[in-house]
Order: structure tokens, then C-alpha cells, then sequence
């Protein structure tokens, strides 16, 4: 895990890319580097956290011929096809996966991430071919943002690294504010600046520095795998095939040259991927766990699972002091606002196991890849009303008008309960801004002269059809949901202790084979994450993990009322930016807060908070 950096200009410098890099210095903390290429008009920079193959001779911007490389991540089977390369003629000097892309992209060129099972973000300098080509894993595990103003290029891991450049400017993007105050985060590819965007996940950019333009190619498309005919495997030969992919996604996430630890809850993901792992280890797996004095708090249970498996266990129980330490800081590791409140407990747990890992596995997506969310079981009542009280030919004429009107942003976690009701499930994305309450709540938050858009994200432009209902949800979650907001949250929050996050769920292999499951294995009558219970079951009784589920979450509005009333005082009251914020609207949703009379709206309070706070560090020279 490290920090990337690139820039193209007429006058690229060494002393720049040093001096970006180092903004990434708890990304990485074991070496900085960069290296001019000025034939290419081209620098790049790393900051390295040294996982595999420690050596100094493995620290980058790494060479091969006429490529340079700088990459963030691993290539967790980087082993195997080093042998394949050394069949076909590939030397090598070291033990490094960063080598071993270089090598794959000589031979295979830009399809070499085919091959790769991991996590990356990479850019590739072709010396030769005068072109810059950045790489994002198929998941969004990893961060890239790239900017581009006039004939300057430069990209990077996280947003801080761009500022050091005399040709970046912060420029507010209102279509990013619009999205976060939506979302309470922004989603790929928009972002809080005018002129920087996301790389969208399973894609490459090829920047042609001759030509200064770029373009971008999909090499991987999970709607690729929800529309291949399911296969036809009975519901035991599935599960077999399940677990034996769950057991190699989980073992290639423990290839390491420095100690590895297991974020534990008490839920299904976290255990599966702790009992898999210790069932085929004699040595006890290092696991950590972060409670709550009150509210959700699955210590307990994680405890007692942790006993159960014989893990070496720590738990830590987060306070509202430790929330004060961590949330002035929350706007420098974000670089953009970002109202995940669960961020700050992934924060304190990452604290935890960096006493005594440098890596940490984290059980994120089998929820969007096994249907494990709440909103399911509701879609699937919500579905066998529908089909007793509309005609869908009418609906689906209907939602075309509307379609065409209101072009909406908007996804099933944010639909008005009463119009959802009235459409089929893959319309609801489509309409609901149009109808929900929460939209016109939004535009109050801000003055008159404000008018925020409605951007329309990319991959609902994708008009091929997945019959099932319960896996377009899936979907919709698995694009935007899980890399703009959970990954997201993971990457910064162990990136700021210089702790590497890795994700055995999204190993692609998993999500591939999920995808083309029948969606009764996976969503049966209720029953959530049918299949990936079953498989768990063999190691923990189903009457321990059988437990309502809590969730990572925290009391912050709880704490916001009480210990924490000091973060709504200081930020939402007169100083606000009038020309921005309708001030009068939001003193009424204090008192509303405080009298606990917001609802599901109390959301907007913390959105309001983070975006202050953001903005004052950001924004405020």
C-alpha cells in the first residue's frame, strides 16, 4: 500500500514531485522518491509502505526498458505469473509484484490486468510510445483522482497531493456539492474540484502526452457477470465451489513479508473470513474489534467469536473523547467531505491493529455481492404488492416521461417509500428525486441564487436489462455505494496510520461467480446471504452467528446532542457562508435536531458539520 503521483507540464521537476509526495507521506512512510523524465515532459513520484520484497532496490518510481512505473496496492498472485513470464523469456531481479507489472505489461500490454488478482492503482510511463496509462482495480479498492488544466496532466492517490502544483486550483464543483449533501459522499467520477475527476474502477485512462487528450476503456464490468446465463450448479456443488474460492481469496490476502492482523465484528463477513483463515493455521490469527459504551455494540460477540476460533484477540470501546482527537482530522485524510460517521471508529480500529500489523484484512461487500442489506427483504415485500396492484406496461410508459424530464440521480437506499411503491424496482433509481421529500430538503439547505444540479452517473446509462430485481440492488449498491462510500471510508482510514486494508470478498473471482449464482442461493423468503451463511455455518454454529445484525456503526447523533453539542455550535450557526447556506433554514433544523424531530433527516446535520469543517480547512484562504 502507497501513495502514487504523476504530473506532465513544460517544465516537470524533481523538487515538485518530492515535495507532492510527501503530502502522501502516511501513505507512505517508508521511502518517498520521484524521478524526471524529460523527453516525456513527464515526473513521477511514490511513497512506499514496504510489504512485500523490503529491499531499497524495490522502492519507485520503478524502471524496465522504456516503461516507469509507479503503483499502489498488490498483485496477490504475482508469484504465478512471474513462473508464466519466465516461461516465456522474462528475467527478473527481484521479489517484487511491482516488477512483475512491468514485465506483464511488456508482454501483454494494457490487458495484462487480466491476469492480475489484487488491488492496484498504477500509472505506467511508455517512453517510447510517448503515453501515460493509469490503472484502477475492478472493485475501486484502491484511489486515483487526475486533473487536467489547460496542457497540464497530473494524477494522484489522494487529493492533497495535487495542491503543492502551481497549475492546481480549488474551484468548487457544484455538481459535487450537490452529490455529497445527496449522498453524503462523492461518487466516481465527480469530486469536490472543477477539473478533477475519479478513475471509475475496472477502467484505464491512456493519456497521449504528444496529443495532450486522454481516453478511458473498460477492462472489467460486473454487469458482464449478472447478465451470463446463471449457472446451472445444484445448491451443494455451489456452496463447494463458494467456499473453495472464499478459501483462496482469504490465503492470497495473507501473502506478506510483515505481520497481518483481521478487523473482527460479530457479523457474517468478518467471521467468515477469520474462521477460514484460522481453520488452516496453527498459529493464532491477530484480530481487533472497536465497541460502543452504548447504542450498536458488537464486541461482545466478537469477543466471544474470537474465543470460539482461538484468535489473539484486542477490542477497544470508542468514547465521545476519542471523537473529539479524530474529527478535526477527518477533512485532511478525506480530501473531500465525506458524512460516513463510521469512519471514525475504522479510524480507531486501524489505531488498534497498527500496534501490532502493518496490514489488516477487512470483510467489506458480501452484502453487495451475497443480497445481505435490509432494503432487500423490503424490495422483496414492496415487490408482491406491486405485482397485485399496478399494470407494469403502464408504469414503464410512465416512467419513461418521467425519465426524460427530471433525468434523476438517485439510487434505492434514497427513494420515497410512498412513490416506490407504484413503480417497478429498476425504476426507482430513475424517479425518485423527482418525488422525495429529501431533494426538496436538500435545495432549503441552501440561498436562492444556489441552484445545485442533478448529475447523472455513468453506469445507469447502461441499458442492458437484469431481470432479477434483488440483483439490480445489488448492483446499483456494488457500483456506487461500495467504492464511493465503504471503500473510501477503509482506504483513508487505514492509510492514516500507515496500515494496509485489504478486502478478500472483492477478490473478482468471488464476485464473478456470485453474479452468475441463481438468486434464490443467495435470496430466499428472507433469508440474506443464503449461500455465504451456509458456508460459514460449518465453522461457527448458526445459533451464535444467527444474531440481529448492528451493523459498524456509532451514537454520533446521540453524542452530537450531548458530549459533541460543541461541533454543531461551532459550525452551523451565523458564520456560515450566506451566499451559500440558507442559515434561517438550517437554525430550524438545529432546534428540530435537538428536539429530535429530524428523523431520517438527522443525517443532514452531520453532512452539514463535515462540509464546515472541510471547508474551512480547504477553503477558507
Amino acid at each position: 500500500m502507497c501513495g502514487i503521483i504523476g504530473y506532465i507540464d513544460k517544465a516537470p521537476s524533481v523538487e515538485l514531485g518530492l515535495q507532492m509526495a510527501k503530502a502522501l507521506k502516511h501513505r507512505g512512510p517508508d521511502h518517498q522518491g520521484a524521478k524526471l523524465y524529460a523527453q516525456n515532459h513527464c515526473c513521477l513520484a511514490h511513497a512506499r509502505l514496504s510489504i512485500i520484497d523490503l529491499r531499497a532496490a524495490a522502492n519507485q518510481p520503478m524502471e524496465y526498458g522504456n516503461l516507469a512505473i509507479v503503483f499502489n496496492g498488490e498483485i496477490y498472485n504475482f508469484k504465478e505469473i512471474k513462473e508464466e513470464l519466465k516461461r516465456l523469456g522474462h528475467q527478473f531481479m527481484l521479489d517484487s509484484d511491482t516488477e512483475v507489472i512491468l514485465h506483464a505489461y511488456e508482454e501483454w500490454g494494457t490487458s495484462c490486468v487480466n491476469h492480475f488478482i489484487g488491488m492496484f492503482a498504477f500509472a505506467i510511463l511508455d517512453q517510447e510510445a510517448n503515453e501515460l496509462i493509469l490503472f484502477r482495480d475492478r472493485a475501486g479498492v484502491k484511489p486515483l483522482y487526475y486533473y487536467e488544466h489547460e496542457n497540464c496532466f497530473m494524477f494522484a492517490s489522494e487529493l492533497k497531493a495535487l495542491y503543492p502544483h502551481p497549475d492546481f486550483h480549488k474551484e468548487l464543483d457544484l455538481e459535487g456539492v450537490a452529490l455529497y449533501f445527496k449522498f453524503g459522499y462523492i461518487p466516481t467520477p465527480f469530486s469536490i474540484f472543477k477539473g478533477v475527476k475519479k478513475l471509475p474502477p475496472g477502467t484505464y485512462l491512456k493519456y497521449s502526452i504528444s496529443t495532450r487528450t486522454c481516453e478511458i476503456f473498460n477492462y472489467w464490468n460486473v454487469l458482464d457477470y449478472y447478465t451470463l446465463p446463471k449457472l446451472t450448479l445444484t445448491y451443494e456443488e455451489a456452496k463447494e465451489q463458494l467456499e473453495t474460492i472464499l478459501k483462496s481469496a482469504c490465503n492470497y490476502r495473507m501473502v506478506s513479508d510483515v505481520p497481518v492482523g483481521v478487523f473482527l465484528s460479530g457479523g457474517y463477513d468478518s467471521v467468515g473470513v477469520t474462521a477460514l483463515l484460522q481453520n488452516e493455521r496453527t498459529e493464532r490469527l491477530k484480530t481487533f474489534t472497536i465497541g460502543f459504551p452504548i447504542g450498536n455494540n458488537e464486541a461482545p460477540i466478537a469477543k466471544e467469536i474470537a474465543h470460539l476460533l482461538g484468535t489473539d484477540h484486542t477490542e477497544y470501546i470508542c468514547t465521545p473523547d476519542d471523537c473529539k482527537g479524530i474529527i478535526p482530522d477527518l477533512p485532511y485524510f478525506y480530501d473531500e467531505p465525506f458524512a460516513d460517521n463510521s469512519a471514525i471508529p475504522t479510524i480507531l480500529v486501524s489505531k488498534l491493529a497498527r500496534r501490532q500489523v502493518k496490514v489488516a484484512l477487512s470483510a467489506d461487500a458480501g452484502d453487495e455481492i451475497f443480497a445481505g442489506y435490509n432494503s432487500y427483504t423490503s424490495l422483496e415485500k414492496q415487490l408482491k404488492y406491486l405485482k397485485t396492484v399496478v399494470k407494469s406496461d403502464l408504469l414503464s410508459n410512465l416512467f419513461m416521461q418521467i425519465s426524460k424530464i427530471t433525468n434523476p440521480y438517485s439510487f434505492l437506499r434514497e427513494k420515497s417509500e410512498c412513490f416506490a411503491k407504484l413503480f417497478k424496482y429498476e425504476d426507482y433509481h430513475r424517479i425518485s428525486v423527482a418525488f422525495e421529500g429529501g431533494g426538496s430538503l436538500m435545495q432549503s439547505l441552501f440561498s436562492k441564487i444556489i441552484n445545485l444540479p442533478y448529475p447523472s452517473p455513468s453506469f445507469l446509462q447502461d441499458e442492458r436489462l437484469i431481470k432479477e430485481p434483488i440483483s439490480i440492488a445489488q448492483v446499483i449498491d456494488y457500483l456506487n455505494y461500495l467504492p464511493n462510500n465503504i471503500l473510501v471510508k477503509v482506504d483513508r482510514a487505514t492509510m492514516s496510520v500507515s496500515l494496509e486494508g485489504r478486502e478478500p470478498l472483492l477478490d473478482h473471482r468471488i464476485i464473478e461467480f456470485a453474479a452468475q449464482l441463481p438468486e434464490e442461493y443467495k435470496y430466499l423468503d428472507g433469508n440474506k446471504k443464503r449461500i455465504f451463511k451456509d458456508v460459514v455455518n460449518k465453522y461457527v454454529p448458526k445459533e451464535i452467528m444467527d444474531r440481529p445484525k448492528t451493523g459498524f456503526s456509532m451514537p454520533i447523533n446521540n453524542w452530537l446532542k450531548d458530549d459533541l453539542r460543541f461541533l454543531v455550535e461551532d459550525n452551523l450557526n451565523d458564520s456560515m457562508d450566506k451566499s451559500f447556506f440558507n442559515t434561517r433554514f438550517i437554525s430550524q433544523l438545529k432546534e428540530l435536531f435537538y428536539a429530535g424531530k429530524l428523523g431520517h433527516e438527522e443525517k443532514t446535520i452531520w453532512r452539514l458539520i463535515e462540509f464546515q469543517l472541510w471547508h474551512k480547512q480547504n477553503m477558507s484562504n
